[in-house]
Parts: C-alpha cells; structure tokens; sequence
C-alpha cells in the first residue's frame, strides 16, 4: 500500500513542490547516456518527474507506480503522452526488454520484507535484455541519515498551487533495520493537516549484492551519489543469462 505522500491525490499534487530538490535525476540520465540505454523501465516512477525527462530526451518509457494519484500527476506533464504508464507492483511489469531498469530516491527502501524485495529484482530482470542493467540506489546505514529527520531541521514553507504549505519530518521509530518517520504537511488556505507514514529499510552493502546476486544478476560496480556524498551507494548490476 503506498504511503499517503504519494496515494493521497492532495498530497501527490504538492509532491514536487515539497520534493524540488532532484538533482539525483541529472545523474540518473548521464548513466543512460553512459551506458547507451534508449528504453528505460522506471520502478516506482511517482509523479513522473524522471521518465517525462526521459522521454523528453527520446528514450522509451515505462513508469510503473502503485499510487494512482501519483501517476494522474505523471500523466498531466510535458511529454507524458510518449510514457507508457502502468499503475501496479513490480510483478505487473510488461515483459519489455528494456536495455535499462532504473529505481530512483528511497524506491530501492521500500521493500521491507525480503520475499517482497527479491521478487522486485526478479522482476527487474524479466523487463531487462540479457546483459541489460539495474541502476538504484541505497542510504548507507552507517551514515545514519536518519539522525536529521526532525522538524527542526526539516521544516519549511512550500509555495504550491493549493497555496502555501508549510511542511516537515518526525522521526517516529529506529528499530534497525527499520527507520519510521512522518510527514506533516499543514495547508495555510484553508487550515487542513495531512500527514504521511512512511517506513525504509536500511540494507548495507553486502546484503544488497547477496540480493542482487541471488536473483541472478552481476554486480558491476557500486557507486558513491554524487547529490548525497560519502552517504549512499548507487548499485549497477548486469542481468545474467536469460
């Protein structure tokens, strides 16, 4: 079930307005262009930003998303009209052959049960080539990111078109490998407070290429974010086989 931030339409409306910052994506793009990728499958696209871009730019685009309000947004963009839109899971992947998978922000955290994160990069190879590549990235746990996930450090006032929102985070729980922490966003134009659960799961390094290996892929190389340095490792695993 994907978190209010993204499944409540009121929420999904302001995601990019309270998550502006993505300069993440301009790394994400230089690898296409790295590594030759013309059709890109996007696991938990959101509202879009990334494969719009891609798009933009000429690639073939899946974005496939559980929140269906996230993906109204994605569609209302410039350039959506050359996305393939697919709202479900990763199981409901089309079987597209794509030369590149790509899971981007906290997408790669969000699988807290095992079976749930090995059957993702299952799918994941299903929709690559043979010899197609995964790209996404993890939070390192021994940076403990989590530690300025407070109001004090969050807080801000956001300009959306429902008006000024001012926002910020709750650490709510730290029971490693789990962090738990709240969104709180309070609409100034008409006094309304939404708030969004969300839980990550931090993997380090060798748990993740034991995932990776496990479902059949090669691990390539691992990356540093150059967005978030020292902090998060960037995988890029090559499917093996058929």
């Amino acid at each position: 079930m994907p978190d209010p931030a993204f499944a409540d339409p009121r929420l999904a409306e302001i995601y990019d307005f309270v998550d502006s910052d993505r300069g993440d994506l301009e790394v994400y793009s230089a690898m296409v262009e790295e590594f030759g990728a013309s059709s890109i499958v996007d696991i938990g696209c959101g509202t879009g930003t990334f494969a719009c871009l891609l798009a933009e730019r000429g690639k073939d685009v899946v974005g496939i998303d559980p929140a269906a309000a996230s993906l109204a947004v994605g569609r209302s963009k410039p350039h959506a009209g050359r996305v393939r839109w697919v709202e479900g899971t990763s199981q409901e992947l089309p079987a597209v052959q794509a030369d590149l998978v790509t899971m981007t922000g906290n997408v790669a955290q969000v699988f807290l049960d095992d079976q749930d994160w090995s059957e993702t990069l299952r799918a994941a190879r299903a929709a690559l080539r043979v010899d197609g590549l995964l790209v996404f990235e993890v939070r390192d746990p021994a940076q403990g990111a989590w530690r300025g996930w407070n109001r004090e450090a969050t807080h801000r006032l956001v300009g959306t078109p429902a008006g000024t929102v001012e926002t910020w985070y709750d650490l709510t729980d730290v029971n490693l490998p789990f962090v738990s922490f709240r969104g709180t966003f309070v609409f100034h134009a008409n006094g309304s407070v939404l708030t969004s659960d969300s839980t990550l799961r931090f993997r380090d390094r060798q748990e993740v290429e034991a995932a990776l290996v496990g479902a059949g892929f090669s691990v390539e190389e691992v990356r540093g974010a150059p967005d978030r340095p020292g902090k998060e490792f960037v995988f890029i695993a090559r499917k093996l086989g058929m």
